[in-house]
């Protein structure tokens, strides 16, 4: 019995097939779900991830990085593909990302703009906004509360949004960071209006994030299951435990 099951495990994996998506770093939290919920449908599909900043990755496809799927932490650089020549169709929107003011620390989050401003905080992580869109909705947040000028001195960048997180529990008092991250397990310690806030989107350009098919993928039908996956009701409940907005 032992020597079949060795067998048949052989077998499958002998006949399955890789894909190489790309991913934003945002969806760090939401991947391995999303990852095991389209396996229990095609269970010889193998998804390999690159997690990185959206600039960066649209750096290394344009320099012929062997992904298949490229999901964007906004429409800009997806669409940038499409008009370049680097994907097979208009980019989609898969969810809409939202953001968090966050701290290790207990504050008094009823009022973000006199908490950023006050004494208390002397460092505020941010993603880079040259390269991270959750960085420019952070920056564009400031800037509509009027106070970017004030503490600009106190910002501490990051180079993605996931390595924002890791600024904000390791170096800063505060960051401005993903809302998804906030919904896994390693930090249900942390509450919410105590150590964050979701921060009301109507200070900053809703967070569109785009999801592309790129021609030099070598393996397109298989990539077009994911693809379509993710565009699912599955995986929008899925984005949706995850503090997305889907559509």
């Amino acid at each position: 019995m032992l020597r079949f099951f060795v067998l048949l495990t052989f077998i499958i994996n002998l006949n399955a097939s890789t894909i190489n998506v790309a991913l934003a770093s945002n969806i760090t939290y939401a991947i391995p779900q999303l990852v095991k919920e389209f396996k229990e449908q095609y269970p010889n599909i193998n998804v390999k991830t690159t997690i990185s900043g959206s600039g960066k990755l649209t750096a290394q496809i344009k320099h012929n990085a062997p992904y298949d799927i490229f999901m964007s932490a906004n429409m800009k650089y997806p669409q940038n593909l499409y008009e370049t020549g680097y994907t097979e169709k208009k980019p989609k929107v898969y969810a809409k990302g939202k953001l968090a003011l966050l701290s290790y620390k207990e504050y008094d989050f009823l009022n973000i703009k006199d908490l950023l401003e006050s004494n208390n905080i002397k460092k505020i992580a941010i993603a880079n906004p040259k390269l991270a869109p959750y960085g420019k909705a952070a920056i564009e947040v400031l800037k509509t509360l009027n106070i970017y000028e004030t503490i600009k001195n106190k910002i501490v960048f990051a180079q993605n949004i996931s390595q924002t997180l890791l600024y904000t529990l390791n170096v800063t008092d505060i960051g401005i960071v993903a809302l998804s991250s906030l919904k896994s397990d390693k930090l249900k310690k942390y509450k919410e209006n105590k150590n964050y806030i979701q921060i009301n989107s109507k200070l900053y350009t809703p967070i569109s994030q785009g999801i592309v098919l790129l021609k030099r993928s070598k393996n397109i039908d298989d990539a077009k299951k994911f693809y379509d996956f993710i565009l699912s009701n599955k995986a929008k409940n899925i984005f949706k435990n995850y503090g997305y907005d889907v559509l």
